[in-house]
């Protein structure tokens, strides 16, 4: 496997056991502080428009905690099993934005029927 690259901070726990979990599967890393690397940090936590820590780097994807993983574990999963795309990049992005498009109606949906439940009880 090739390295990824794992942006920190110095005092986040998490990034410690992403990091520690990282190394018990002899996954290589290169660590980059965002206190070290202010303007890398800043080009990727704006391309992603989530300043969250640890953001991984790997074959040109960028996997942030909560959105793209849940935990070590599943990190390790995902970080085994990708492989590059041989799609062209704007038709991936175009695929998930409607993958986007479609859970927010779901959740607007959703939320719509909840709403309409609750006045049905008050009425």
């Amino acid at each position: 496997m090739e390295k990824i690259k794992i942006y920190t901070n110095a005092n986040c726990p998490y990034c410690k056991t992403i990091k520690e979990r990282l190394n018990s599967e002899n996954i290589e890393f290169n660590e980059f502080l965002t206190s070290e690397y202010p303007d890398i940090w800043r080009e990727v936590s704006g391309l992603t428009s989530m300043p969250t820590v640890p953001t991984i780097e790997f074959k040109k994807e960028l996997l942030i905690p909560s959105r793209d993983y849940s935990n070590p574990n599943h990190l390790i999963k995902i970080l085994q099993e990708i492989k590059e795309s041989k799609e062209p990049y704007n038709r991936r992005v175009f695929e998930k934005l409607k993958t986007l498009n479609f859970n927010i109606n779901m959740a607007f949906v959703k939320l719509d029927k909840t709403l309409r439940d609750i006045e049905n009880k008050i009425k």
